[in-house]
């Protein structure tokens, strides 16, 4: 019996070298901000929380390991993190959350836009952020 084929052997992609220490705390600085602009956005309506959090793990991960560790294994943040990590998908617990404050901010917004135009666009927007957010797959039922 003739022997198997040599596989060629796979190619390990070289660790990234690490970043200059300006680069490193400019986005620090940038996880920071988007942390502290996503818990507001927990309590402010209408303001977002979940790309704001996805932007401070981007770059907590760059910048910041520590941080970044606290991120995915925080009780709110981690599970949303952990559910984009593997593989971009969004809890449909997620998607009614995102819904109910964007038809909240879209019934405040057609009762006090100033122009009819701005609401229009702002109410667009917001469906057309639902559209692509009730389009991404759900995480497996044992992922949560």
């Amino acid at each position: 019996m003739p022997a198997p084929p040599d596989r060629p052997k796979e190619a390990v992609a070289p660790a990234p070298a690490p970043l200059p220490w300006l680069a490193r705390w400019l986005l620090l600085a940038f996880a920071v901000l988007c942390l502290v602009l996503g818990v507001i956005g927990v309590i402010v309506p209408g303001m977002p929380t979940t790309v704001f959090i996805l932007l401070a793990a981007w770059a907590a991960a760059r910048s910041s390991p520590r941080l970044h560790g606290w991120l995915m294994n925080h009780r709110l943040f981690g599970p949303m993190l952990r559910n984009w990590q593997n593989g971009r998908t969004v809890s449909r617990r997620a998607k009614w959350s995102a819904t109910i404050a964007m038809a909240f901010c879209a019934i405040v917004i057609a009762l006090t836009a100033h122009r009819a135009w701005l609401g229009a666009l702002g109410i667009g927007s917001m469906a057309v952020v639902l559209a692509w957010l009730w389009r991404r797959p759900e995480p497996a039922a044992s992922e949560g």
